[in-house]
Protein backbone atom coordinates (compact mmCIF):
# COMPACT_ATOMS: atom_id res chain seq x y z
CA UNK A 1 0.00 0.00 0.00
CA UNK A 2 1.44 3.48 -0.92
CA UNK A 3 0.32 4.97 2.31
CA UNK A 4 2.42 2.58 4.26
CA UNK A 5 5.54 3.07 2.08
CA UNK A 6 8.72 4.12 3.72
CA UNK A 7 10.33 7.25 1.98
CA UNK A 8 14.09 7.41 2.34
CA UNK A 9 14.06 11.03 1.52
CA UNK A 10 12.58 11.46 5.42
CA UNK A 11 14.65 8.99 7.23
CA UNK A 12 16.80 11.75 9.06
CA UNK A 13 13.14 13.95 9.29
CA UNK A 14 13.69 13.64 13.56
CA UNK A 15 17.60 15.44 12.75
CA UNK A 16 15.92 18.39 10.46
CA UNK A 17 15.35 21.87 11.71
CA UNK A 18 11.67 22.29 12.79
CA UNK A 19 11.20 24.74 9.90
CA UNK A 20 12.35 21.99 7.24
CA UNK A 21 10.09 19.84 9.18
CA UNK A 22 7.66 21.50 8.80
CA UNK A 23 8.10 22.65 5.32
CA UNK A 24 8.25 18.77 4.61
CA UNK A 25 4.38 18.37 6.26
CA UNK A 26 3.34 21.41 4.44
CA UNK A 27 4.60 20.04 1.11
CA UNK A 28 3.16 16.74 1.85
CA UNK A 29 -0.56 18.51 2.70
CA UNK A 30 -0.34 20.56 -0.97
CA UNK A 31 0.06 17.04 -2.93
CA UNK A 32 -3.14 15.93 -0.58
CA UNK A 33 -4.71 18.80 -1.91
CA UNK A 34 -3.68 17.97 -5.69
CA UNK A 35 -4.83 14.45 -5.15
CA UNK A 36 -8.58 15.07 -5.21
CA UNK A 37 -8.70 17.09 -8.22
CA UNK A 38 -8.71 13.03 -10.60
CA UNK A 39 -11.85 12.33 -8.19
CA UNK A 40 -13.95 15.36 -8.59
CA UNK A 41 -16.38 13.53 -11.43
CA UNK A 42 -16.57 10.53 -9.35
CA UNK A 43 -18.05 13.06 -6.47
CA UNK A 44 -20.28 14.66 -8.95
CA UNK A 45 -22.08 11.50 -10.26
CA UNK A 46 -21.73 10.22 -6.45
CA UNK A 47 -23.99 13.32 -4.98
CA UNK A 48 -26.20 13.55 -8.21
CA UNK A 49 -27.29 10.11 -7.09
CA UNK A 50 -27.47 11.28 -3.69
CA UNK A 51 -29.66 13.92 -4.52
CA UNK A 52 -32.65 11.93 -5.76
CA UNK A 53 -32.55 9.03 -2.97
CA UNK A 54 -32.48 11.74 -0.34
CA UNK A 55 -35.14 13.29 -1.63
CA UNK A 56 -37.19 10.18 -1.16
CA UNK A 57 -36.54 10.81 2.66
CA UNK A 58 -33.08 8.81 2.60
CA UNK A 59 -30.22 9.10 5.13
CA UNK A 60 -26.24 9.98 5.24
CA UNK A 61 -24.35 7.33 6.56
CA UNK A 62 -20.71 8.10 7.30
CA UNK A 63 -18.92 4.33 7.87
CA UNK A 64 -15.56 3.97 9.02
CA UNK A 65 -12.50 3.30 11.79
CA UNK A 66 -10.09 5.53 13.83
CA UNK A 67 -8.95 8.37 11.54
CA UNK A 68 -12.06 7.87 8.67
CA UNK A 69 -14.56 7.59 10.92
CA UNK A 70 -13.75 10.51 13.08
CA UNK A 71 -13.49 12.62 9.76
CA UNK A 72 -17.01 11.34 8.73
CA UNK A 73 -18.13 12.22 12.09
CA UNK A 74 -16.86 15.62 11.78
CA UNK A 75 -18.52 16.24 8.34
CA UNK A 76 -21.86 14.86 9.06
CA UNK A 77 -21.90 16.90 12.29
CA UNK A 78 -21.42 19.97 10.65
CA UNK A 79 -24.38 19.47 8.41
CA UNK A 80 -26.95 20.40 10.49
CA UNK A 81 -25.84 23.99 11.88
CA UNK A 82 -24.69 25.15 8.32
CA UNK A 83 -27.77 23.78 6.35
CA UNK A 84 -30.21 22.56 8.91
CA UNK A 85 -30.06 19.28 8.22
CA UNK A 86 -31.64 16.93 9.91
CA UNK A 87 -30.18 14.91 12.62
CA UNK A 88 -32.40 12.46 12.16
CA UNK A 89 -31.22 12.26 8.82
CA UNK A 90 -27.32 11.21 10.11
CA UNK A 91 -26.31 8.06 11.15
CA UNK A 92 -22.49 7.44 12.00
CA UNK A 93 -21.15 3.29 12.15
CA UNK A 94 -17.61 4.11 13.82
CA UNK A 95 -15.47 0.43 14.41
CA UNK A 96 -15.74 0.57 17.97
CA UNK A 97 -18.58 2.68 18.81
CA UNK A 98 -19.02 6.27 19.62
CA UNK A 99 -15.81 5.68 22.29
CA UNK A 100 -14.29 5.14 19.51
CA UNK A 101 -14.40 9.01 18.29
CA UNK A 102 -12.45 10.13 21.57
CA UNK A 103 -9.96 6.99 22.47
CA UNK A 104 -8.66 4.58 19.82
CA UNK A 105 -10.31 0.63 20.17
CA UNK A 106 -7.92 -1.67 19.04
CA UNK A 107 -8.69 -4.36 16.98
CA UNK A 108 -12.14 -2.94 15.98
CA UNK A 109 -11.33 -2.65 12.51
CA UNK A 110 -11.40 -5.77 11.82
CA UNK A 111 -14.54 -6.91 12.74
CA UNK A 112 -16.78 -7.43 9.45
CA UNK A 113 -19.30 -8.71 11.97
CA UNK A 114 -19.65 -5.39 13.47
CA UNK A 115 -20.08 -3.44 10.48
CA UNK A 116 -22.99 -5.88 9.07
CA UNK A 117 -24.66 -5.66 12.60
CA UNK A 118 -24.31 -1.99 12.16
CA UNK A 119 -26.01 -1.12 8.64
CA UNK A 120 -29.05 -4.15 9.67
CA UNK A 121 -29.09 -2.74 13.01
CA UNK A 122 -30.12 0.97 11.35
CA UNK A 123 -32.13 -0.54 9.12
CA UNK A 124 -30.20 0.74 6.20
CA UNK A 125 -32.46 0.47 2.91
CA UNK A 126 -33.20 1.78 -0.90
CA UNK A 127 -33.13 5.16 0.02
CA UNK A 128 -30.14 5.91 2.12
CA UNK A 129 -26.36 6.53 1.03
CA UNK A 130 -23.77 4.92 2.69
CA UNK A 131 -20.06 6.62 2.48
CA UNK A 132 -17.33 3.89 3.27
CA UNK A 133 -14.09 5.93 4.33
CA UNK A 134 -10.88 4.07 4.75
CA UNK A 135 -7.25 5.33 3.75
CA UNK A 136 -5.94 1.58 3.00
CA UNK A 137 -8.95 0.86 1.55
CA UNK A 138 -8.86 -2.93 3.11
CA UNK A 139 -10.47 -2.06 6.40
CA UNK A 140 -12.85 -5.59 7.12
CA UNK A 141 -15.30 -3.35 8.94
CA UNK A 142 -16.14 -0.81 6.52
CA UNK A 143 -16.03 -3.31 3.75
CA UNK A 144 -18.16 -5.46 5.12
CA UNK A 145 -20.61 -2.20 5.82
CA UNK A 146 -20.30 -1.37 2.44
CA UNK A 147 -21.66 -4.89 0.66
CA UNK A 148 -24.37 -5.36 3.79
CA UNK A 149 -25.73 -2.01 2.98
CA UNK A 150 -25.76 -2.71 -0.97
CA UNK A 151 -27.11 -6.34 -0.76
CA UNK A 152 -30.33 -3.56 0.82
CA UNK A 153 -30.40 -1.81 -2.04
CA UNK A 154 -28.43 1.63 -1.00
CA UNK A 155 -26.31 4.00 -2.49
CA UNK A 156 -22.79 2.95 -1.65
CA UNK A 157 -19.79 5.85 -2.00
CA UNK A 158 -16.14 4.14 -1.59
CA UNK A 159 -13.13 6.58 -0.41
CA UNK A 160 -9.64 5.21 -0.52
CA UNK A 161 -5.99 6.62 -0.81
CA UNK A 162 -4.74 3.57 -2.28
CA UNK A 163 -5.81 2.51 -5.62
CA UNK A 164 -6.63 -1.13 -6.66
CA UNK A 165 -8.02 -1.43 -2.86
CA UNK A 166 -11.19 -3.41 -1.95
CA UNK A 167 -13.14 -1.18 -1.02
CA UNK A 168 -13.20 0.53 -4.24
CA UNK A 169 -14.76 -2.77 -5.65
CA UNK A 170 -17.28 -2.83 -3.14
CA UNK A 171 -19.17 0.26 -3.60
CA UNK A 172 -21.20 1.72 -6.33
CA UNK A 173 -19.13 4.65 -6.43
CA UNK A 174 -15.38 4.21 -6.16
CA UNK A 175 -13.24 7.42 -4.95
CA UNK A 176 -10.16 7.62 -5.16
CA UNK A 177 -7.40 10.40 -3.90
CA UNK A 178 -3.83 8.79 -4.11
CA UNK A 179 -1.69 10.55 -1.40
CA UNK A 180 1.11 7.89 -1.75
CA UNK A 181 3.50 8.00 1.10
CA UNK A 182 3.30 9.94 4.01
CA UNK A 183 6.19 11.82 5.58
CA UNK A 184 5.74 10.03 8.45
CA UNK A 185 5.11 6.42 7.33
CA UNK A 186 1.93 5.28 8.09
CA UNK A 187 0.01 8.15 9.47
CA UNK A 188 -2.62 8.70 7.38
CA UNK A 189 -3.93 11.23 9.58
CA UNK A 190 -1.87 13.48 7.53
CA UNK A 191 -2.06 13.72 3.57
CA UNK A 192 -4.64 10.57 3.59
CA UNK A 193 -6.81 12.38 5.90
CA UNK A 194 -6.70 15.72 4.30
CA UNK A 195 -8.10 14.38 1.25
CA UNK A 196 -10.44 12.79 2.84
CA UNK A 197 -11.56 15.54 4.54
CA UNK A 198 -11.75 17.35 1.64
CA UNK A 199 -13.63 14.73 -0.70
CA UNK A 200 -16.47 14.40 2.22
CA UNK A 201 -16.55 18.16 2.33
CA UNK A 202 -17.17 18.87 -1.50
CA UNK A 203 -19.17 15.97 -1.71
CA UNK A 204 -21.85 16.79 1.55
CA UNK A 205 -21.52 20.51 0.36
CA UNK A 206 -22.68 19.78 -3.53
CA UNK A 207 -25.30 17.04 -1.88
CA UNK A 208 -26.72 20.10 -0.05
CA UNK A 209 -26.42 22.78 -3.08
CA UNK A 210 -28.14 20.10 -5.20
CA UNK A 211 -31.24 19.83 -2.25
CA UNK A 212 -31.55 23.94 -2.26
CA UNK A 213 -30.11 24.02 1.17
CA UNK A 214 -28.65 27.16 -1.03
CA UNK A 215 -28.94 30.35 -2.84
CA UNK A 216 -26.70 32.66 -4.82
CA UNK A 217 -24.24 31.21 -2.89
CA UNK A 218 -25.50 32.03 0.72
CA UNK A 219 -26.57 29.14 3.76
CA UNK A 220 -30.10 30.37 3.06
CA UNK A 221 -31.11 26.59 5.53
CA UNK A 222 -28.53 27.21 8.64
CA UNK A 223 -30.08 26.96 12.17
CA UNK A 224 -30.36 30.50 13.59
CA UNK A 225 -29.02 29.53 17.07
CA UNK A 226 -27.00 31.99 18.30
CA UNK A 227 -27.21 36.46 17.84
CA UNK A 228 -24.28 35.92 15.24
CA UNK A 229 -26.45 33.56 13.19
CA UNK A 230 -29.39 35.86 13.38
CA UNK A 231 -27.52 38.86 12.25
CA UNK A 232 -26.38 36.81 9.76
CA UNK A 233 -29.64 35.47 8.73
CA UNK A 234 -30.85 39.46 8.50
CA UNK A 235 -27.63 40.48 6.45
CA UNK A 236 -28.96 37.72 4.06
CA UNK A 237 -32.89 38.75 3.74
CA UNK A 238 -31.23 42.35 2.97
CA UNK A 239 -29.06 41.08 0.13
CA UNK A 240 -31.61 38.73 -1.41
CA UNK A 241 -34.60 41.35 -1.43
CA UNK A 242 -33.05 44.63 -1.14
CA UNK A 243 -34.95 45.54 1.46
CA UNK A 244 -33.81 47.15 4.53
CA UNK A 245 -32.80 45.83 8.08
CA UNK A 246 -36.34 46.87 10.24
CA UNK A 247 -38.01 44.87 7.25
CA UNK A 248 -35.37 41.97 7.34
CA UNK A 249 -35.86 41.77 10.94
CA UNK A 250 -39.63 41.60 10.84
CA UNK A 251 -39.82 38.86 8.43
CA UNK A 252 -37.55 36.76 9.97
CA UNK A 253 -39.81 37.34 13.17
CA UNK A 254 -42.59 36.33 11.09
CA UNK A 255 -41.07 33.51 9.93
CA UNK A 256 -40.29 32.23 13.11
CA UNK A 257 -36.48 32.19 12.46
CA UNK A 258 -37.08 30.35 9.09
CA UNK A 259 -34.57 31.96 6.44
CA UNK A 260 -36.32 31.01 3.11
CA UNK A 261 -39.88 31.87 4.47
CA UNK A 262 -38.55 35.40 5.80
CA UNK A 263 -37.37 36.51 2.29
CA UNK A 264 -40.85 35.51 0.84
CA UNK A 265 -42.49 37.55 3.12
CA UNK A 266 -40.11 40.39 3.40
CA UNK A 267 -40.83 40.61 -0.76
CA UNK A 268 -44.61 40.61 0.43
CA UNK A 269 -45.78 37.33 0.72
CA UNK A 270 -47.62 36.21 3.68
CA UNK A 271 -45.90 33.89 6.26
CA UNK A 272 -48.64 30.91 4.72
CA UNK A 273 -48.32 31.90 1.43
CA UNK A 274 -44.39 31.40 1.88
CA UNK A 275 -44.61 28.01 3.41
CA UNK A 276 -47.26 26.72 1.11
CA UNK A 277 -44.37 28.25 -1.94
CA UNK A 278 -41.68 26.31 -0.59
CA UNK A 279 -43.75 23.01 -0.12
CA UNK A 280 -45.10 23.32 -3.41
CA UNK A 281 -41.06 23.61 -4.80
CA UNK A 282 -39.46 21.37 -2.51
CA UNK A 283 -37.52 24.12 -0.39
CA UNK A 284 -36.17 25.52 -3.08
CA UNK A 285 -36.37 28.94 -2.52
CA UNK A 286 -35.41 29.89 -6.23
CA UNK A 287 -37.86 27.95 -7.52
CA UNK A 288 -40.17 29.79 -4.91
CA UNK A 289 -39.26 33.23 -5.74
CA UNK A 290 -40.08 32.51 -9.71
CA UNK A 291 -43.38 31.42 -8.86
CA UNK A 292 -44.02 34.28 -6.60
CA UNK A 293 -42.56 36.67 -9.47
CA UNK A 294 -44.85 35.18 -12.00
CA UNK A 295 -47.75 35.79 -9.43
CA UNK A 296 -47.29 39.53 -9.32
Amino acid sequence: MATEHFSSRFQDLDTWPSLDVLSAFYEGQLSAVAAVRSSLPGIAAAAEEAVQRLRRGGRLVYVGAGTSGRIGVQDGTELPPTFNWPDDKLVYLIAGGDRAIMKAVENAEDSVEEGIAGIRNNNIGPNDVVIGVAASGRTPFTIAALKEAASRGAQTIGISNNADAPILDACSHPILADTGEEVIAGSTRMKAGTAQKIILNLLSSLIMVRMGRVYRGLMVNMRATNAKLRRRSEIMVMQITDCDEATAASAIREANGDLKTAVLIAMGSDPQEAQAALSRNDGNLRKALAEFAQKK
